[in-house]
């Protein structure tokens, strides 16, 4: 399948740079894999991503609370060449809670500041958000971010970051140099 395109323009750029944009969301959830429960925490941040990022390819996916599964498809999605992964699911508390632990498994380098917003913003509006495990980084050039499960706590978390992840994609993909 061929990737859409998203054009920006780098600061103190003239023209404009071509970079291509795959994302995915990729929703971790014992219940919803089993068919047991209607994920909506997924396409709501698909819709999100799709009115940030209006010409994006946005693909998804759906794996169970297993810390190798995950990675698993961390590692495929990260191979395919996406910008961005955003994993809705598995940071909570519980026993079978494992998307931080497969995540660190992956990536190359951490991006504290995502998670910490995330937490730090949404702890405004409910102070459960406190107890969230997600965390950000990077797999070569891909950004892979954990968002919690709840549909509200996905959106919201992913619209605490939307700027940073902006500014962060083009950094990444080498489409903005600092002084």
């Amino acid at each position: 399948m061929p990737f859409f395109f998203a054009v920006f323009i780098p600061a103190g750029a003239e023209g404009s740079t071509i970079i291509l944009m795959l994302f995915a969301v990729l929703t971790v959830s014992d219940r919803c894999s089993q068919g047991l429960l209607k994920d909506t925490a997924g396409p709501a941040v698909v819709v999100l991503l799709g009115r940030h990022w209006e010409a994006a390819e946005i693909r998804t996916g759906l794996v169970p609370d297993d810390e190798d599964r995950i990675a698993a498809a961390l590692e495929r999605l990260s191979g395919l060449g996406a910008a961005l992964v955003l994993t809705v699911g598995g940071t909570g508390l519980g026993p079978r809670d494992r998307t931080p632990e497969a995540t660190r498994r992956v990536i190359d380098r951490e991006a504290p500041g995502l998670a910490e917003a995330m937490r730090a913003l949404g702890a405004g509006r409910n102070p459960l958000a406190w107890l969230s495990r997600g965390v950000a980084g990077l797999k070569g050039n891909t950004l892979i971010v954990n968002l919690p499960g709840s549909r509200r706590g996905a959106e919201e978390s992913l619209e605490a970051i939307v700027a940073l992840l902006k500014h962060g994609l083009e950094i990444a993909a080498g489409g903005q140099t600092h002084p």
